[in-house]
């Protein structure tokens, strides 16, 4: 696919099936990345990473729950199998409950919530630091959301466990740096994914203009939006960045 900003690297994209994390993927793949497609969605998986070999670039499914350890595992042993080595890890897979007043989200919601968004950063640094360890390079970039910065009432739930993912990352990034283990986070608006509705407590023309209102730039969120600071976070040109929490919002946060 010619030279791209991430030719030699490999890297592992959780939550790729679709919205951001197919959005990341397909743009790593045409900067030159070998990619490791994971998702729950087994099928729509599959054809990401076989459209992506299509276009001419590389990658590989690898189907897992970011929640389970052994799981979490696999994707780490299909990147080696398949490239011989992992360099960049997409923390994308996300969850979240449906817009509504705090007290209505169920225990069960809470903890597949907290085990999505968080847990899954502990296991695949688990899983992926002693490898980052043993090249003396890696990068993790984890997908947070603008509601860890500025939260509104009825998503508290999901808005705590976006909030531990930034705290989470901007601690490792302190203690992986030695190792040269670098660390940062995106914080997207809503966007264009299968969550809108979710965050928005439906989807209707009246529910998006009112949502759109309260951002500057006038639109939601793009997967190609979110896949550009990927891009730069993963490359080289971030060398010295890390423990940076980058808002893509058109200035909501503002």
């Amino acid at each position: 696919m010619g030279t791209g900003r991430l030719e030699n690297k490999v890297a592992l994209v959780t939550g790729a099936a679709s919205g951001f994390g197919r959005g990341i993927a397909e743009r790593f793949a045409r900067e030159g990345c070998s990619v490791v497609i994971n998702d729950i969605a087994r099928e729509s998986g599959a054809a990401v990473a076989a459209g992506i070999r299509a276009a001419g670039g590389v990658a590989h499914f690898a189907f897992g729950d970011v929640s389970k350890s052994n799981e979490v595992r696999g994707m780490l042993d299909a990147a080696l199998s398949q490239f011989g080595k992992l360099d960049i890890v997409v923390n994308n897979a996300g969850t979240t409950h449906r817009n509504q007043p705090l007290l209505g989200v169920g225990e069960a919601e809470f903890d597949r919530i907290y085990a999505v968004n968080v847990k899954s950063i502990y296991l695949t640094a688990i899983h992926v630091v002693p490898h980052f360890r043993r090249q003396r390079s890696g990068c993790f970039i984890n997908i947070a959301s603008t509601a860890a910065i500025r939260p509104r009432p009825g998503l508290t739930w999901y808005n705590g466990s976006k909030g531990a993912a930034i705290v989470t990352s901007r601690s490792m990034a302190a203690e992986l740096a030695p190792h040269n283990i670098r660390v940062n986070v995106i914080n997207p608006v809503a966007g264009e994914t299968g969550l809108l509705a979710e965050f928005m407590g439906g989807d209707t023309p009246e529910l998006r203009a009112k949502f759109i209102a309260t951002i500057p730039l006038g639109r939601l969120s793009l997967p190609a939006d979110i896949a550009s600071a990927a891009v730069f976070l993963a490359s080289d040109e971030a060398a010295f960045i890390t423990g940076a929490s980058l808002e893509v919002d058109g200035g909501r946060c503002v």
